[in-house]
């Protein structure tokens, strides 16, 4: 009995040595970035600037808050968050039930069909050509269509609905619930915990998505704000141009800020938005766990 409790508590130390050690890999660099974003330039120069600024200043920020192209793609993005997201899972959520039924004609041939589009694709160039026969280039659209489906987040939404117990689907029909009753007001109810992990995931695929406002918009309206660091980071490691960056600092009255600490403050300007939307999620795993369990 003794060596098993020893035994746990040194598993238990491990598993928290473990931990602690994932979370310093993970955190660390991020509070540098933040910490550099904080620091003055004159100072970030000298080095050393590592766990806390030693001359801290909000002049980077200023200077981002200022710029309108960066404005403006933070306002596309989150636009194309708040619509692309609930849409995504609703359309994901509205497939996934009806293959999730046994009594669905052909559902082993549909569940092979979009598992089918999941390893093969015409490429870039055929994407293309099809977003532009649908007038979708160059539109905001493109932010919002395109990634409607996601076969891979349907599947684990269609297993989620699989193991829902069919009592609760045939005692509603029997109280006269038709099919669109029983999906909005049992079945997504049921299934908040699964579509709450794929909002989640399919919120941060928007937030951080930059390759479709890069490739298949012109405007610089329709920049999202990935798409505008990416422009700052590829511009300022160009050496013969001067960067965004760069021309951002130099506008700047005093030197409190850099195209190093406006890089910094750029990242974290499209890193904390998201960040912050973890903890408010939790709460929704929780009420889904509840509304899930089933008495027998």
């Amino acid at each position: 009995m003794i060596l098993n409790r020893f035994g746990d508590r040194i598993f238990k130390i491990i598993v928290y040595f473990i931990l602690i050690l994932v979370l310093l890999v993970t955190f660390l660099p991020f509070w540098n970035i933040l910490v550099l974003s904080l620091n003055s330039a004159e100072d970030t120069v000298r080095g050393g600037v590592y766990l806390w600024p030693r001359d801290l200043t909000l002049d980077s920020y200023q200077q981002i808050l200022k710029d309108s192209e960066i404005l403006n793609g933070l306002w596309v993005t989150v636009k194309r968050t708040l619509i692309g997201a609930p849409l995504s899972v609703l359309v994901i959520t509205m497939l996934a039930y009806p293959l999730s039924r046994r009594n669905l004609v052909g559902r082993k041939g549909w569940n092979l069909y979009f598992i089918f589009t999941m390893y093969f694709s015409g490429g870039l160039i055929p994407f293309y050509m099809v977003l532009k026969a649908l007038n979708m280039i160059d539109t905001f659209s493109v932010f919002i269509l395109p990634s409607l489906m996601n076969v891979f987040y349907m599947i684990i939404v269609r297993t989620f609905m699989e193991q829902l117990p069919h009592e609760i689907e045939e005692s509603a029909r029997v109280d006269g619930a038709n099919d669109l009753t029983i999906f909005f007001r049992i079945v997504m109810p049921l299934t908040t915990p699964v579509l709450a992990t794929v909002g989640l995931f399919q919120a941060i695929g928007h937030w951080n998505a930059w390759f479709d406002s890069y490739a298949f918009t012109y405007s610089s309206d329709l920049k999202t704000l990935q798409a505008v660091l990416v422009k700052i980071l590829n511009q300022f490691q160009t050496g013969g141009m001067i960067s965004q960056t760069q021309m951002l600092a130099n506008s700047a009255k005093r030197n409190a800020v850099s195209s190093d600490t406006i890089r910094m403050a750029a990242t974290m300007v499209a890193t904390l938005p998201i960040v912050m939307v973890y903890p408010f999620l939790q709460k929704y795993f929780v009420k889904g766990m509840t509304l899930g369990a089933v008495k027998s």
